[in-house]
Protein backbone atom coordinates (compact mmCIF):
# COMPACT_ATOMS: atom_id res chain seq x y z
CA UNK A 1 0.00 0.00 0.00
CA UNK A 2 2.83 2.38 0.85
CA UNK A 3 4.42 1.91 -2.54
CA UNK A 4 1.09 2.41 -4.28
CA UNK A 5 0.50 5.64 -2.36
CA UNK A 6 4.01 6.82 -3.19
CA UNK A 7 3.51 6.13 -6.90
CA UNK A 8 0.19 8.02 -6.88
CA UNK A 9 1.85 11.01 -5.23
CA UNK A 10 4.70 11.01 -7.78
CA UNK A 11 2.19 10.87 -10.65
CA UNK A 12 0.25 13.77 -9.16
CA UNK A 13 3.43 15.84 -8.80
CA UNK A 14 4.48 15.13 -12.38
CA UNK A 15 1.01 16.01 -13.64
CA UNK A 16 1.10 19.27 -11.70
CA UNK A 17 4.52 20.15 -13.10
CA UNK A 18 3.38 19.41 -16.66
CA UNK A 19 0.29 21.55 -16.20
CA UNK A 20 2.38 24.35 -14.71
CA UNK A 21 4.70 24.26 -17.71
CA UNK A 22 1.74 24.51 -20.08
CA UNK A 23 0.34 27.46 -18.14
CA UNK A 24 3.65 29.37 -18.02
CA UNK A 25 3.15 32.70 -19.75
CA UNK A 26 6.16 34.64 -20.99
CA UNK A 27 5.90 38.41 -21.32
CA UNK A 28 9.42 39.42 -22.37
CA UNK A 29 12.18 37.62 -24.28
CA UNK A 30 15.56 39.16 -25.16
CA UNK A 31 18.70 38.18 -27.03
CA UNK A 32 22.24 39.51 -27.16
CA UNK A 33 23.39 37.81 -30.33
CA UNK A 34 24.25 34.35 -31.60
CA UNK A 35 27.56 32.96 -32.76
CA UNK A 36 30.66 31.04 -31.75
CA UNK A 37 29.94 31.25 -28.04
CA UNK A 38 31.72 28.37 -26.31
CA UNK A 39 32.08 27.85 -22.57
CA UNK A 40 35.72 26.82 -23.02
CA UNK A 41 36.46 30.28 -24.43
CA UNK A 42 34.54 32.18 -21.74
CA UNK A 43 36.13 33.28 -18.48
CA UNK A 44 33.99 33.15 -15.35
CA UNK A 45 34.26 36.93 -15.05
CA UNK A 46 33.13 37.58 -18.60
CA UNK A 47 30.23 35.15 -18.35
CA UNK A 48 29.16 36.83 -15.11
CA UNK A 49 29.28 40.21 -16.85
CA UNK A 50 27.05 39.01 -19.70
CA UNK A 51 24.61 37.45 -17.26
CA UNK A 52 24.48 40.66 -15.24
CA UNK A 53 23.60 42.89 -18.20
CA UNK A 54 21.10 40.41 -19.64
CA UNK A 55 19.40 40.22 -16.24
CA UNK A 56 19.37 44.01 -15.93
CA UNK A 57 17.81 44.36 -19.38
CA UNK A 58 15.21 41.70 -18.65
CA UNK A 59 14.26 43.15 -15.27
CA UNK A 60 14.09 46.71 -16.64
CA UNK A 61 11.72 45.64 -19.41
CA UNK A 62 9.70 43.48 -17.04
CA UNK A 63 9.22 46.40 -14.65
CA UNK A 64 7.65 48.35 -17.51
CA UNK A 65 5.21 45.55 -18.29
CA UNK A 66 4.39 44.97 -14.62
CA UNK A 67 3.61 48.69 -14.34
CA UNK A 68 0.96 48.28 -17.04
CA UNK A 69 2.80 50.16 -19.77
CA UNK A 70 3.06 49.25 -23.45
CA UNK A 71 5.03 46.35 -24.86
CA UNK A 72 6.77 48.98 -27.03
CA UNK A 73 8.06 50.66 -23.87
CA UNK A 74 9.33 47.34 -22.55
CA UNK A 75 11.14 46.52 -25.79
CA UNK A 76 12.77 49.93 -26.00
CA UNK A 77 13.77 49.88 -22.33
CA UNK A 78 15.33 46.41 -22.47
CA UNK A 79 17.25 47.16 -25.66
CA UNK A 80 18.57 50.48 -24.36
CA UNK A 81 20.17 48.65 -21.42
CA UNK A 82 22.03 46.38 -23.86
CA UNK A 83 22.88 49.29 -26.17
CA UNK A 84 24.52 51.05 -23.22
CA UNK A 85 26.78 48.06 -22.53
CA UNK A 86 30.10 47.54 -24.39
CA UNK A 87 29.51 43.77 -24.27
CA UNK A 88 27.09 43.66 -27.19
CA UNK A 89 27.37 44.67 -30.83
CA UNK A 90 24.86 47.52 -30.53
CA UNK A 91 25.12 51.09 -29.30
CA UNK A 92 28.21 51.51 -27.10
CA UNK A 93 29.68 48.14 -28.13
CA UNK A 94 29.16 48.48 -31.87
CA UNK A 95 31.81 47.04 -34.17
CA UNK A 96 33.89 49.07 -36.63
CA UNK A 97 33.48 49.32 -40.38
CA UNK A 98 36.41 49.01 -42.79
CA UNK A 99 36.76 52.81 -42.60
CA UNK A 100 37.04 52.72 -38.81
CA UNK A 101 33.54 54.03 -38.12
CA UNK A 102 30.66 52.69 -36.04
CA UNK A 103 27.52 52.46 -38.17
CA UNK A 104 24.39 51.31 -36.38
CA UNK A 105 20.98 50.03 -37.41
CA UNK A 106 17.79 49.50 -35.41
CA UNK A 107 14.08 48.80 -35.85
CA UNK A 108 10.96 48.59 -33.73
CA UNK A 109 7.41 47.43 -34.55
CA UNK A 110 4.03 47.63 -32.86
CA UNK A 111 2.02 44.42 -33.23
CA UNK A 112 -1.29 46.13 -32.46
CA UNK A 113 -1.35 48.27 -35.60
CA UNK A 114 1.68 47.17 -37.70
CA UNK A 115 3.32 50.57 -37.28
CA UNK A 116 7.09 50.37 -37.57
CA UNK A 117 10.19 52.53 -37.63
CA UNK A 118 13.87 52.00 -38.33
CA UNK A 119 17.19 53.73 -38.82
CA UNK A 120 20.27 52.52 -40.70
CA UNK A 121 23.88 53.62 -41.00
CA UNK A 122 23.75 56.11 -38.11
CA UNK A 123 26.94 57.15 -36.33
CA UNK A 124 26.01 59.66 -33.62
CA UNK A 125 22.79 58.34 -32.04
CA UNK A 126 23.45 56.97 -28.55
CA UNK A 127 20.42 54.67 -28.56
CA UNK A 128 19.37 53.79 -32.12
CA UNK A 129 16.30 51.89 -30.88
CA UNK A 130 14.89 55.18 -29.57
CA UNK A 131 15.56 56.83 -32.93
CA UNK A 132 13.71 53.98 -34.65
CA UNK A 133 10.74 54.55 -32.38
CA UNK A 134 10.83 58.28 -33.15
CA UNK A 135 10.67 57.50 -36.88
CA UNK A 136 7.63 55.31 -36.22
CA UNK A 137 5.76 57.75 -33.99
CA UNK A 138 6.89 61.19 -35.15
CA UNK A 139 7.13 60.83 -38.92
CA UNK A 140 5.11 59.41 -41.79
CA UNK A 141 8.02 57.17 -42.79
CA UNK A 142 9.24 53.71 -41.80
CA UNK A 143 12.99 53.89 -42.48
CA UNK A 144 15.56 56.69 -42.40
CA UNK A 145 19.29 56.40 -43.08
CA UNK A 146 22.58 58.15 -42.39
CA UNK A 147 22.86 61.89 -41.70
CA UNK A 148 19.18 62.43 -42.45
CA UNK A 149 18.17 59.96 -39.77
CA UNK A 150 20.55 61.65 -37.33
CA UNK A 151 19.15 65.09 -38.10
CA UNK A 152 15.61 63.81 -37.59
CA UNK A 153 16.55 62.03 -34.35
CA UNK A 154 18.10 65.20 -32.94
CA UNK A 155 15.02 67.23 -33.83
CA UNK A 156 12.89 64.58 -32.10
CA UNK A 157 14.79 64.84 -28.82
CA UNK A 158 16.83 61.64 -29.20
CA UNK A 159 20.26 61.89 -27.54
CA UNK A 160 23.15 62.60 -29.90
CA UNK A 161 26.77 61.86 -28.95
CA UNK A 162 30.23 62.22 -30.46
CA UNK A 163 31.32 59.24 -32.59
CA UNK A 164 34.15 58.79 -30.04
CA UNK A 165 31.55 57.55 -27.55
CA UNK A 166 31.32 54.24 -29.42
CA UNK A 167 35.04 53.47 -29.36
CA UNK A 168 36.03 50.36 -27.37
CA UNK A 169 39.51 48.76 -27.48
CA UNK A 170 38.09 45.25 -27.97
CA UNK A 171 36.10 46.24 -31.08
CA UNK A 172 39.07 48.14 -32.51
CA UNK A 173 41.28 45.08 -32.09
CA UNK A 174 38.54 43.05 -33.76
CA UNK A 175 38.70 45.34 -36.81
CA UNK A 176 42.49 45.01 -37.06
CA UNK A 177 42.23 41.23 -36.86
CA UNK A 178 39.47 41.15 -39.48
CA UNK A 179 41.48 43.33 -41.86
CA UNK A 180 44.35 40.85 -41.73
CA UNK A 181 41.97 38.16 -42.96
CA UNK A 182 40.19 40.48 -45.38
CA UNK A 183 41.47 38.94 -48.58
CA UNK A 184 39.60 35.67 -48.08
CA UNK A 185 36.97 36.20 -45.43
CA UNK A 186 35.64 39.75 -45.29
CA UNK A 187 34.39 40.02 -48.88
CA UNK A 188 31.15 38.42 -49.96
CA UNK A 189 31.62 35.98 -52.83
CA UNK A 190 28.62 35.89 -55.14
CA UNK A 191 30.26 33.45 -57.55
CA UNK A 192 28.44 30.34 -56.37
CA UNK A 193 25.35 30.77 -58.49
CA UNK A 194 24.36 27.13 -58.39
CA UNK A 195 23.93 26.86 -54.63
CA UNK A 196 22.88 30.44 -54.00
CA UNK A 197 25.25 30.49 -51.01
CA UNK A 198 27.53 33.32 -50.01
CA UNK A 199 31.27 33.10 -49.44
CA UNK A 200 33.35 32.38 -46.37
CA UNK A 201 32.97 35.60 -44.41
CA UNK A 202 34.55 35.36 -40.97
CA UNK A 203 31.84 34.04 -38.70
CA UNK A 204 33.58 35.16 -35.52
CA UNK A 205 33.19 38.85 -36.35
CA UNK A 206 29.52 39.36 -37.14
CA UNK A 207 27.35 38.57 -34.13
CA UNK A 208 26.21 40.46 -31.05
CA UNK A 209 23.01 42.07 -32.29
CA UNK A 210 20.50 42.69 -29.48
CA UNK A 211 16.74 42.39 -29.56
CA UNK A 212 13.56 42.04 -27.54
CA UNK A 213 9.97 40.90 -27.97
CA UNK A 214 7.29 41.72 -25.42
CA UNK A 215 3.65 41.10 -24.51
CA UNK A 216 1.89 43.69 -22.35
CA UNK A 217 -1.15 43.42 -20.08
CA UNK A 218 -3.41 44.70 -22.86
CA UNK A 219 -2.39 41.74 -25.01
CA UNK A 220 -0.28 43.70 -27.47
CA UNK A 221 3.00 42.48 -28.95
CA UNK A 222 6.07 44.48 -29.93
CA UNK A 223 9.51 43.65 -31.32
CA UNK A 224 12.77 45.53 -31.60
CA UNK A 225 16.32 44.89 -32.82
CA UNK A 226 19.53 46.94 -32.65
CA UNK A 227 22.98 46.25 -34.09
CA UNK A 228 26.38 47.63 -34.95
CA UNK A 229 26.42 45.47 -38.05
CA UNK A 230 29.38 43.47 -39.30
CA UNK A 231 33.04 44.07 -38.41
CA UNK A 232 35.01 45.42 -41.38
CA UNK A 233 31.86 45.95 -43.44
CA UNK A 234 32.20 48.10 -46.56
CA UNK A 235 30.24 50.16 -49.07
CA UNK A 236 27.49 51.22 -46.65
CA UNK A 237 26.35 47.64 -46.12
CA UNK A 238 23.08 47.26 -44.16
CA UNK A 239 21.94 43.99 -42.60
CA UNK A 240 18.55 42.59 -41.67
CA UNK A 241 17.97 44.28 -38.29
CA UNK A 242 16.39 47.53 -39.61
CA UNK A 243 14.46 45.81 -42.39
CA UNK A 244 10.89 45.17 -41.33
CA UNK A 245 10.01 41.54 -42.04
CA UNK A 246 13.63 40.41 -42.31
CA UNK A 247 15.14 40.96 -38.87
CA UNK A 248 12.20 42.50 -37.01
CA UNK A 249 8.44 41.92 -37.14
CA UNK A 250 5.39 42.05 -34.83
CA UNK A 251 1.73 41.28 -35.42
CA UNK A 252 -0.82 40.62 -32.67
CA UNK A 253 -2.50 38.03 -34.90
CA UNK A 254 0.62 35.91 -35.08
CA UNK A 255 3.94 36.67 -33.40
CA UNK A 256 6.67 39.14 -32.48
CA UNK A 257 10.15 38.27 -33.77
CA UNK A 258 13.68 39.64 -33.42
CA UNK A 259 16.55 38.02 -35.31
CA UNK A 260 20.32 37.84 -34.98
CA UNK A 261 22.86 36.35 -37.35
CA UNK A 262 24.24 36.64 -40.85
CA UNK A 263 21.98 39.42 -42.13
CA UNK A 264 22.12 38.68 -45.84
CA UNK A 265 20.45 35.32 -45.31
CA UNK A 266 17.77 36.80 -43.08
CA UNK A 267 16.96 39.37 -45.74
CA UNK A 268 16.82 36.78 -48.52
CA UNK A 269 14.59 34.50 -46.44
CA UNK A 270 12.49 37.36 -44.98
CA UNK A 271 12.87 35.41 -41.75
CA UNK A 272 10.88 37.44 -39.22
CA UNK A 273 7.84 37.66 -41.50
CA UNK A 274 8.29 34.06 -42.59
CA UNK A 275 7.67 32.94 -39.01
CA UNK A 276 4.48 34.99 -38.96
CA UNK A 277 3.34 33.69 -42.35
CA UNK A 278 3.82 30.07 -41.36
CA UNK A 279 1.64 30.68 -38.33
CA UNK A 280 -1.05 32.69 -40.13
CA UNK A 281 -1.32 30.80 -43.40
CA UNK A 282 0.28 27.46 -42.66
CA UNK A 283 -1.32 27.14 -39.23
CA UNK A 284 2.03 26.06 -37.78
CA UNK A 285 2.57 26.33 -34.04
CA UNK A 286 5.12 28.84 -32.76
CA UNK A 287 7.91 26.37 -32.07
CA UNK A 288 7.68 24.71 -35.47
CA UNK A 289 7.48 28.00 -37.36
CA UNK A 290 10.48 29.47 -35.57
CA UNK A 291 12.62 26.37 -36.00
CA UNK A 292 11.67 25.98 -39.66
CA UNK A 293 12.70 29.58 -40.35
CA UNK A 294 16.13 28.99 -38.81
CA UNK A 295 16.48 25.69 -40.68
CA UNK A 296 15.84 27.53 -43.95
CA UNK A 297 18.61 30.00 -43.12
CA UNK A 298 20.97 27.10 -42.49
CA UNK A 299 20.04 25.36 -45.71
CA UNK A 300 21.27 28.38 -47.67
CA UNK A 301 24.52 28.47 -45.68
CA UNK A 302 23.65 31.14 -43.12
CA UNK A 303 23.60 31.00 -39.36
CA UNK A 304 22.19 32.78 -36.35
CA UNK A 305 19.02 32.64 -34.29
CA UNK A 306 15.82 34.40 -33.34
CA UNK A 307 13.44 35.00 -30.47
CA UNK A 308 9.68 34.85 -30.88
CA UNK A 309 6.65 35.47 -28.65
CA UNK A 310 2.88 35.23 -29.26
CA UNK A 311 -0.16 36.65 -27.50
CA UNK A 312 -0.67 33.40 -25.58
CA UNK A 313 2.70 33.98 -23.92
CA UNK A 314 4.39 31.12 -25.75
CA UNK A 315 7.98 31.75 -26.76
CA UNK A 316 10.70 30.19 -28.91
CA UNK A 317 14.47 30.82 -29.07
CA UNK A 318 15.97 28.60 -31.83
CA UNK A 319 19.48 29.06 -33.20
CA UNK A 320 21.96 27.04 -35.27
CA UNK A 321 25.23 28.40 -33.85
CA UNK A 322 27.33 27.27 -30.88
CA UNK A 323 25.46 29.64 -28.59
CA UNK A 324 23.10 32.60 -28.26
CA UNK A 325 22.81 35.06 -25.41
CA UNK A 326 19.13 34.80 -24.51
CA UNK A 327 16.75 35.29 -21.60
CA UNK A 328 13.03 35.27 -20.89
CA UNK A 329 10.73 36.19 -18.02
CA UNK A 330 7.20 35.07 -17.22
CA UNK A 331 4.32 37.22 -16.02
CA UNK A 332 5.12 35.99 -12.50
CA UNK A 333 8.73 37.13 -12.72
CA UNK A 334 10.34 33.74 -13.28
CA UNK A 335 13.64 34.25 -15.14
CA UNK A 336 15.31 31.91 -17.63
CA UNK A 337 18.79 32.91 -18.82
CA UNK A 338 20.88 30.81 -21.22
CA UNK A 339 24.08 31.27 -23.21
CA UNK A 340 25.29 27.97 -24.62
CA UNK A 341 23.53 25.42 -26.79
Amino acid sequence: MKWRSFIIIVIMILAWQANYARQKKYVLVIHGGAGTILKKNMTAEKEAAYRKVLTQALQAGYAVIKDGKKSLDAVETAIRVMEDSPLFNAGKGSVFTNEGKNEMDAAIMDGSNLMAGSVAGVTTIKNPISAARAVMEKSEHVMMTGPGAEKFAKSSGVEIVSPDYFYTPERWEGLKKAKKEDSTKAILDHGNKKSGKLGTINKDYKFGTVGAVALDKAGNLAAGTSTGGMTNKKFGRVGDAPIIGAGTYANNKTVAVSCTGWGEFYIRNVVAYDVSAMIEYGKANLQKAAQTAIDKVGQLGGDGGLIALNVQGEMAMPFNTAGMYRAAITENGEVELLIYK
